[in-house]
């Protein structure tokens, strides 16, 4: 039996470029994640805690948390990743939109979040 092809998202090189520049540059103290999940997960999990429309990096410095949503060229935040950032903000986290690598490393550049500049 074929197993089913994982649907290409383009925003999935982006996250492992910010990644990479994460693991190198930022503060030995900072703690990223991504809150992995699936349409279906998501679902299934919803009683357990899980949220719409989490940004695709959770990092959290200095007594701060930043919420960083990646996005390839051409695309744009939906209503619920606009909802849950607007609910993050209200509840004291700094958080983004950043479409393209240089946009997100500027962003992390701004929060502090990555040692040196990227030069592009």
């Amino acid at each position: 039996m074929a197993m089913p092809r994982r649907r290409k998202r383009p925003e999935d090189a982006l996250q492992h470029a910010v990644l990479e520049h994460l693991r190198l540059r930022a503060p030995r103290t900072a703690y990223w994640f991504h809150v992995a999940r699936s349409p279906i997960e998501a679902g299934i999990l919803k009683g357990l805690g899980v949220r719409a429309g989490v940004p695709d990096l959770i990092i959290i410095y200095g007594g701060k948390t930043y919420g960083l949503e990646l996005k390839a060229d051409g695309n744009k935040p939906t209503k619920l990743q606009v909802e849950a950032q607007d609910a993050m903000r209200t509840a004291g986290a700094e958080v983004a939109v950043a479409i393209g690598l240089d946009a997100a490393l500027r962003q992390l550049e701004q929060w502090q979040l990555l040692r040196g500049r990227h030069a592009s």
